[in-house]
């Protein structure tokens, strides 16, 4: 069915226009609320946000939702989302919700639904909820009206699991981190759980000041943070996005590592200490080829989904896989978290440069990414992917490709947009297949 509110990941908009206003919010927490509302105990919601300024809005609308329907409200102020999806486990909680659009700029926002077992709700869950918030929703009686209060120790909680994440044996004594914190939720954690493990640490973007999340810092913009590594001498950088639930690193030298570097340096880790399970590791169709001939050398399989971290963790668990994620930096570590978790994932880097004893810069870059190209082609209307003449193309395309190469094509889920992707060992020939079928795509697109 279409969807009228929630979209590839939770509800997400910009501020003050529909569906991001405070009384659409209020209706989610109702109607959340009343989804959840099971049997005859107390129920209880946790919410978390990011450091934007519309935090507060929407969160004081949830709390009104919330509390009408007869849930009680534990606020945990700016947390990452990974940390709300595990403190909604922690805390026996019913509900968990994040409010954060991770890493858009700070005019939008966004709310994110986790269920009792810490995972983000399924489709069923959230067409029920849809379902509600249009709908009348049965207010509590007087005598049952939920409570909110906040609960102070949810940082000390969140850093005490992430550093649990860590080998018992090692330490960073001794080595110089930038951690980059995108002026987002996890400005307070992240810094203090590398503290606290023993490196030295230099802290950017942990000024917000609700208009500058994202802006110029993070996992998005990296620049500044390589910038820092050089100047201090870092032996690493980590950046942050919005809500923490993705990473990005930048070696000794300045340069970035995107997410499939990452998943690889991990994947050897853990087949190295034998705690990879089912022989290999979930990814998207956006991950380069490289990633997948690196692992398949190793013995290492790798199973590819849609575009989403969502994708990937159903995957994931459908199959027993414990390590998953997206070349953006979502990172899934399924012995740990139920989401992507940044730090969490940055940590189990630093135990492999700990371990390795050498750089960065040769530790995290493990295989030479094949030339990849993305377009993007706009259209009016219709569905030009299904004309005999763009199929044609495809085919031609894909033929000449085999064995030396790959083909991604597929519409936005966002704008009447069509993304045509390639790569391939021939730069050259890979330029010339995504031109091919962008034409063919303009041509029926008329």
């Amino acid at each position: 069915m279409a969807r009228k509110y929630f979209g590839t990941d939770g509800i997400r908009g910009a501020t003050n226009i529909a569906p991001m206003t405070a009384a659409v919010a209020m209706k989610v927490g109702m109607a959340a609320g009343a989804h959840f509302v099971r049997g005859d105990h107390k129920h209880r919601v946790v919410i978390g946000k990011d450091t934007r300024l519309s935090g507060y809005m929407l969160e004081n609308a949830m709390v009104a939702g919330f509390t009408s329907v007869g849930m009680d409200v534990v606020l945990l102020g700016p947390m990452p989302t990974p940390a709300v999806a595990m403190l909604t486990q922690s805390m026996r909680a019913d509900l968990g919700v994040m409010i954060s659009a991770s890493h858009n700029p700070y005019a939008d926002n966004g709310i994110k639904l986790f269920g009792p077992d810490g995972y983000k709700l399924s489709d069923a869950d959230e067409e029920a909820i849809e379902a509600l918030i249009d709908g009348e929703v049965p207010l509590a009686p007087s005598a049952d009206i939920g409570r909110a209060r906040r609960v102070d120790d949810a940082k000390g909680r969140y850093i005490h699991f992430a550093k649990s994440t860590f080998p018992e044996h090692l330490r960073l004594d001794g080595l110089r981190i930038v951690v980059d914190c995108a002026n987002g939720a996890a400005y307070q954690v992240a810094p203090s759980a590398l503290w606290e493990l023993g490196a030295e640490v230099i802290a950017i973007g942990t000024s917000p000041n609700g208009k500058n999340i994202n802006d110029g810092v993070g996992s998005t913009a990296p620049q500044t943070l390589c910038e820092t590594v050089v100047a201090s001498g870092a032996a690493l950088g980590i950046a942050l996005d919005g809500d923490a639930d993705r990473l990005i690193v930048v070696d000794e030298l300045g340069h970035v590592v995107d997410g499939d570097q990452l998943m690889a340096t991990i994947a050897s880790g853990y087949a190295r200490a034998g705690r990879l399970k089912n022989g290999g590791i979930v990814a998207t169709v956006m991950s380069n080829l490289g990633l997948e001939r690196h692992l398949a050398a190793q013995g290492i399989g790798m199973v590819r989904t849609k575009v989403g971290d969502r994708h990937v963790l159903e995957a994931m668990r459908a199959q027993g896989y414990n390590v998953g994620g997206e070349q953006s930096g979502h990172i899934i570590l399924s012995d740990y978290a139920t989401t992507g978790d940044g730090l969490v994932a940055a940590l189990q880097i630093l135990a492999e440069l700990v371990q390795g004893g050498a750089p960065a810069s040769e530790l995290l870059h493990r295989f030479e990414p094949l030339p990849q190209l993305l377009k993007n082609v706009r259209f009016k209307g219709g569905k030009p992917l299904e004309a005999e003449a763009v199929k044609a193309v495809i085919a031609g395309a894909e033929a000449e490709l085999a064995g030396r190469g790959r083909l991604v094509i597929r519409p936005s889920g966002t704008e009447p947009v069509i993304r045509v992707m390639a790569e391939g060992d021939d730069p050259g020939q890979v330029e010339r297949v995504v031109d091919r079928i962008c034409e063919a795509v303009r041509v029926a697109a008329e």
